[in-house]
């Protein structure tokens, strides 16, 4: 029995490792000699760092940056390619999980702290970037971030403006005589699952500013001072394109990602697999095990799961998922190359009771146990 694990996180309750050798131990209750590979998965989100440190043999570091509130946070990221590439989640250093529910405004939120780690990895002598910027706290267009690289943001004065969207307000000028010199050696991929652009009905301000802290005037004020970032850089920038699909992927990063650096916004879950080569362990296995905390209709839209299973088929390979949960839509996974899906709660419990690590753990191996033994019962009466 040949088998490959590749289970994105549970969020809040298991880590794609945690979940992937928790299924592990329940195959080798009944197989205990298969050959099972377990490959972390993320999807761009959280849990990239992790993924792709562990699946491509990097290691990790910190640095302690400004926090989205301008209060000290330290950042992990990884190092890939013996020094060569970084990875980093931009949610470790601007993510809306490092303030309370009462500290959302994105009015004063700043990206300053994504500029720093990319500083940090600069002077490590990583000139390729891998960065996912999904879960951000901000709506500052990147302003902050260029700021931390030497780019000049100024006023009418010629003072420096202010961090968070505010500064946007005041902005006047866009400069990059003072940028610091090695980003013109850099590459950055960045992990963006959004397609909306910076401005308009669908753009950051009025899709995710609420859930940042922003009511429906802060909204309608951001939009504007957003549309007005993008008309000044367009007159230094010519590639500017507001409109470009993910410019408004957290709270315009991905704008100031593909204006100033030509950046390359790619799917989250495509990057992790191709980074992590899962290709190369599939096409040898038996049966390929996946899944994520909820399986619904949304996964087939990019998700995590539907990556692996895309990648299964194309060697014709049985696609098993497990999941904390799982809601009727979720049969839209069958065409999407799952071929079957269990939930792994095993009783009516609380959903804090269900996500608590050492429960989860447990649920995962014994549900796993459960359809392996049932799948040696059916090779036994062949």
């Amino acid at each position: 029995m040949n088998v490959v694990i590749a289970i994105d996180s549970f969020k809040g309750s298991m880590t794609s490792l945690e979940a992937g050798e928790s299924a592990s131990a329940g195959i080798r209750r009944i197989y205990p000699d298969a050959d099972i590979a377990i490959r972390p998965l993320a999807d761009g989100g959280e849990g990239t760092v992790d993924a792709l440190t562990l699946g491509c043999g990097g290691t990790r570091t910190q640095v302690c940056v400004t926090g989205p509130l301008e209060k000290p946070v330290l950042c992990s990221y990884g190092i890939l390619d013996a020094g060569k590439t970084a990875v980093i989640e931009m949610s470790g250093a601007a993510g809306i999980t490092l303030l309370s529910e009462t500290e959302r405004n994105p009015l004063y939120t700043t990206t300053y702290g994504v500029g720093e780690v990319i500083r940090d990895a600069i002077a490590r002598g990583c000139r390729h970037f891998i960065i996912g910027i999904g879960g951000s706290a901000t709506n500052d267009g990147g302003i902050g971030m260029l700021q931390a690289l030497g780019f000049d943001l100024l006023d009418q004065e010629g003072i420096p403006v202010r961090h968070g969207a505010l500064g946007l307000r005041d902005l006047a000028v866009i400069s990059d005589s003072h940028v610091l010199p090695e980003l013109k050696e850099c590459t950055f991929r960045i992990a963006c699952d959004v397609t909306n652009p910076l401005c308009g009905p669908q753009g950051c301000s009025a899709v995710f500013g609420p859930q940042k802290g922003a009511d429906p005037a802060m909204i309608q004020q951001m939009d504007q001072w957003l549309s007005s970032y993008a008309t000044l850089a367009g007159k230094s920038f010519p590639e500017t394109n507001p409109a470009h699909a993910g410019a408004g992927a957290a709270g315009g990063l991905g704008f100031a990602f593909l204006t100033f650096f030509h950046a390359t916004l790619e799917s989250g879950v495509n990057i992790i697999l191709e980074e992590t080569h899962l290709s190369d362990y599939i096409k040898n296995a038996d049966i390929i095990i996946t899944g994520e905390g909820c399986l619904d209709g949304q996964t087939v839209m990019g998700k995590a799961p539907v990556g692996v299973a895309k990648i299964a088929k194309e060697f014709q390979k049985p696609v098993l998922a497990f999941s904390g949960c799982v809601t009727e839509d979720a049969k839209a996974c069958h065409a999407a190359g799952i071929d079957a899906f269990f939930p792994i709660v095993r009783g009516a419990v609380s959903l804090e009771d269900a996500m608590q690590t050492d429960h989860a753990k447990q649920n995962m191996t014994d549900t796993v146990e459960q359809v392996f033994r049932m799948l040696r019962t059916f090779q036994n009466t062949k």
